[in-house]
């Protein structure tokens, strides 16, 4: 595939996920870079991503990222973990603009932060059964342990606002009671949906074990390449895309995240 020009720098950051779940990464965008502009493009018509094959998912991500270069994105953030896993080590090198997913920075505030060298990831079936995060942990240690666990049942209660519920509670117990009783010291939150349970998600485990928040790393590493913008706070906006209504949880991210939205629309991609 021909590669496609960079965008103006003075363009919108392009945020894109399966679903409502990478806001997270756009309200630690927000914070940290609060003169950007932010275009998002939520796949509600197509999502979950996390039971679809890894040609499917390239091929989503292909068809998102080509409609926010087109928008005049100057470089793409991809906060899904699924794509990130399965889709940014093509479609990185399909474009000329910076192509960013959750996963390596992620994996390397998890390395940075363990103390025993025993790591827990929670995350999809589909993030979870790539071991992408296993192989990008033992590649900047190749010395430390693993541990993964998929929680497939989260995501529904995160978006049925659940935030801090007893069932929800009950299933954090259950999927990681096991990562806890492997020693772990450090939990890497392997969904951008997660960062809404951090609270209870701290009850479960305890202080003693480090949160990293895969929304607020991929953040920090944006904010490390966009070194040179030419943005003014008084340009500082979020439009949203969605691919079919997603109205109940969207409304439940904003609140929660603290968001400002300047624009919803909704916009068909692929066929």
């Amino acid at each position: 595939m021909t590669a496609i020009q960079p965008a103006n720098q003075s363009g919108p950051i392009g945020v894109f996920d399966s679903g409502i779940g990478g806001l997270t990464v756009v309200a630690e965008l927000q914070r940290k870079l609060p003169s950007e502009r932010i275009l998002y493009v939520g796949d509600t018509a197509r999502v979950p991503y996390g039971g679809k094959s890894p040609e499917t998912v390239t091929r989503y991500s292909r068809e998102i990222s080509n409609l926010l270069i087109e928008e005049g994105a100057k470089m793409i953030v991809v906060a899904c973990n699924t794509a990130s896993a399965l889709a940014v080590p093509t479609i990185s090198e399909e474009y000329s603009i910076p192509v960013v997913g959750v996963l390596e920075p992620g994996a390397l505030a998890a390395v940075r932060a363990t103390r025993n060298g025993r790591i827990g990831v929670i995350g999809t079936k589909a993030t979870i059964g790539s071991e992408a995060y296993s192989r990008a942990i033992r590649f900047f240690n190749p010395r430390l342990h693993v541990h993964s666990i998929a929680s497939p049942l989260l995501v529904p209660l995160i978006e049925e606002g659940l935030f801090n519920d007893e069932i929800t509670e009950a299933i954090l117990h259950r999927y990681l009671e096991p990562l806890l009783q492997k020693g772990i010291d450090t939990l890497v939150l392997g969904c951008t949906h997660y960062p809404l349970l951090k609270p209870i998600v701290r009850k479960v485990c305890g202080q003693h074990i480090t949160l990293v928040d895969s929304a607020e790393n991929c953040a920090v590493f944006v904010q490390s390449i966009l070194t040179d913008t030419h943005s003014s706070r008084s340009n500082s906006r979020l439009d949203i895309l969605l691919t079919d209504t997603s109205e109940g949880f969207l409304r439940l991210a904003e609140k929660s995240l603290k968001l400002k939205i300047d624009s919803l629309n909704i916009r068909n991609i692929g066929h």
